[in-house]
C-alpha cells in the first residue's frame, strides 16, 4: 500500500462531529520532551503525508489553462483562480468572497463595479487532491470510488475519479460564484449564455461551458493531448484535468512537523514541541484536528462569529451543515479544517472572522467569551455590517456548541505563543510561493491577473 492510498484509507474518519468520544492523552510525565510529544502524537493517526506521485503532464498543461481562464465564467470576469489566489495560498484572503458581475436585476448583494458577497470564505486548495473524503465549509460534497453526493437535486456523473475532480464540476454551476444573473452580460457587452439556463439545467450548462472552450483551437488541441482515447471532450475532463493540475503544484508536504514524524527531533524548536504537547494534550486542538491532514474529516460547532448574507434556510444566519434537509442537529456546524499550512491561509473560519492565528487560539481558549465579545472592527469596512452579533444569534450560536468548548480552557498567554508556534511548523516552505505556477496567456486571450 502507497502512502497516498493509506492516506485514503485513514481519510475516511467518523463524519458525525470531531469524535465525541475521543479525551486528550495525558502526555508522559517522565521521559524528554520528544517522547512524550511523539507520545502524544501517537493517539492521533497522524503519519508523514509524503510527495504526490508525478501526474500525466499533458492533463496538467490543460488543467493550468482552465485554472486560470477566465473563459469558466458566465460573464468572462473571473476564473478559479480568483477565489483560489496563488498570492493567497489558494484562498483569497477575504473574510467573504466575491464572485462573478454583471447587471442583471437578479444579482443582489452588489459590491462596487458588479461584484457581490457570496456567502462563506474561500477555503484554501493546498493539499485538496490528497484524498479528502469531504469538502465545502458545510461538507455537502462527500463520497469516494468514483460516487460523490451534493445534493439529490444536483447529481454528478458516475465513475468522477476523485472527489477534487467532483468539487471542479460546481463553481461553473454557482450563479454567485462563476455562472451569472439572468440578463447579465460578459465583459465584452455579449449576453451570458450560461445564466439564461435555468438552475437544473446542469448538463446543459456543463455543455455550454464546453461548447465556449472548444470554441477555442487551442482547447481542442490540448483536450486531444490529455485524452486521447475518451471521445469529445466533456466538462468531466475538463474537471479531471483541473483535478490533476491542482494535485500536481498545489500539495506542499514537507513542513518541519513532518519531518519530526519522520525522527528529525531537531526538525521543531523547543517552542514548537510544547505548543505540540498543548495540541495534543491539554488544549484539546487534536480531537478534532486529528488524521493525517490534521483535520478536514469532521464538522463541529466552534463558536465561529455570523458574518455574511446568510443560507437560504434561516437567512440572515448561516446554520452551515444545518442548511441540509434533516440535518437540524448540525445548527452552526461547519467542516474542521485541516491544520496543514494553516500559517497561510487566513482568514480562518468559515465566515474569515479572524485573520491572525493568535486571534483564533484566544477565541479558542474561552469560546462563548470571545463569541460575545467579537470585535467586528478587525474586518474589511465593507464586510462589517454583515456582523451578525446581536444577543439572539449569539445565543443561537452557543445554544449548539461543541460540548468541549464550553469552558475556558485556562491558557496563559505564554500557553498561546507556544500553541502558534507550533501551528506555524505545520507550514511547507514551499507553500509561501506559489508563483510558478501561473502562465503567461491563457488559450481565450482573456488576462490572466
Amino acid at each position: 500500500m502507497t502512502r497516498v492510498q493509506l492516506l485514503l484509507v485513514l481519510g475516511l474518519a467518523g463524519l458525525s462531529g470531531c469524535g465525541q468520544d475521543l479525551t486528550p492523552p495525558e502526555p508522559p510525565a517522565a521521559g524528554t520532551i520528544d517522547a512524550q510529544l511523539r507520545a502524544s502524537i501517537g493517539n492521533w493517526g497522524i503519519v508523514p503525508i509524503g510527495e504526490m506521485p508525478a501526474q500525466n503532464s499533458a492533463q496538467i498543461a490543460l488543467g493550468r489553462a482552465l485554472f486560470f481562464d477566465k473563459i469558466l465564467s458566465g460573464n468572462r470576469d473571473v476564473a478559479c483562480a480568483t477565489c483560489h489566489d496563488v498570492s493567497s495560498a489558494l484562498g483569497d484572503g477575504r473574510s467573504l468572497s466575491v464572485g462573478t458581475g454583471g447587471t442583471g436585476a437578479g444579482a443582489a448583494r452588489r459590491l462596487g463595479a458588479g461584484r457581490q458577497f457570496t456567502a462563506r470564505s474561500a477555503p484554501s486548495l493546498l493539499n485538496a487532491g490528497l484524498g479528502l473524503y469531504s469538502m465545502f465549509w458545510d461538507m455537502r460534497l462527500n463520497g469516494s470510488h468514483g460516487h460523490f453526493d451534493i445534493n439529490p437535486n444536483l447529481p454528478l456523473p458516475q465513475g468522477l475519479p476523485n472527489i477534487l475532480t467532483a468539487q471542479a464540476m460546481l463553481p461553473v454551476l454557482n450563479r454567485l460564484e462563476m455562472r451569472g444573473a439572468p440578463g447579465d452580460v460578459d465583459v465584452f457587452g455579449n449576453p451570458n449564455e450560461l445564466a439564461m439556463l435555468g438552475d437544473n439545467q446542469t448538463t446543459e450548462v456543463w455543455n455550454a461551458v464546453m461548447a465556449r472552450v472548444l470554441a477555442v483551437n487551442q482547447y481542442v488541441t490540448m483536450f486531444n493531448a490529455a485524452f486521447p482515447a475518451s471521445g469529445p471532450p466533456r466538462f468531466e475532463d475538463a474537471a479531471r484535468a483541473l483535478a490533476v493540475f491542482q494535485m500536481q503544484e498545489f500539495t506542499r508536504t514537507r513542513s518541519p512537523f513532518d519531518r519530526y514524524l519522520e525522527r528529525e527531533d531537531a526538525a521543531l524548536t523547543l517552542a514548537q514541541k510544547r505548543g505540540g504537547l498543548l495540541f495534543f494534550g491539554k488544549a484539546q486542538c487534536s480531537t478534532c484536528h486529528n488524521g493525517p491532514f490534521l483535520g478536514g474529516q469532521s464538522i463541529a460547532n466552534v463558536g465561529a462569529p455570523q458574518i455574511g448574507p446568510g443560507g437560504t434556510k434561516q437567512p440572515p444566519l448561516d446554520l452551515g451543515k444545518g442548511e441540509h434537509e434533516n440535518n437540524d442537529f448540525y445548527r452552526f456546524a461547519f467542516r474542521v479544517a485541516p491544520l496543514r499550512n494553516v500559517e497561510l491561509t487566513a482568514p480562518y473560519f468559515h465566515s474569515g472572522a479572524y485573520r491572525t492565528l493568535e486571534a483564533v487560539t484566544r477565541h479558542y481558549n474561552d469560546v462563548p467569551k470571545s463569541l460575545r465579545e467579537y470585535d467586528a472592527s478587525q474586518l474589511d469596512p465593507d464586510v462589517r455590517p454583515l456582523y451578525r452579533g446581536d444577543a439572539a444569534t449569539v445565543s443561537a450560536v452557543l445554544a449548539t456548541l461543541d460540548f468541549r468548548l464550553s469552558r475556558p480552557l485556562g491558557l496563559t498567554d505564554a500557553e498561546l505563543g507556544d500553541l502558534v508556534a507550533f501551528l506555524r511548523a505545520l507550514t511547507d516552505p514551499a507553500a509561501r510561493n506559489l508563483s510558478s505556477a501561473v502562465p503567461t496567456t491563457v488559450p481565450s486571450g482573456l488576462p490572466v491577473r
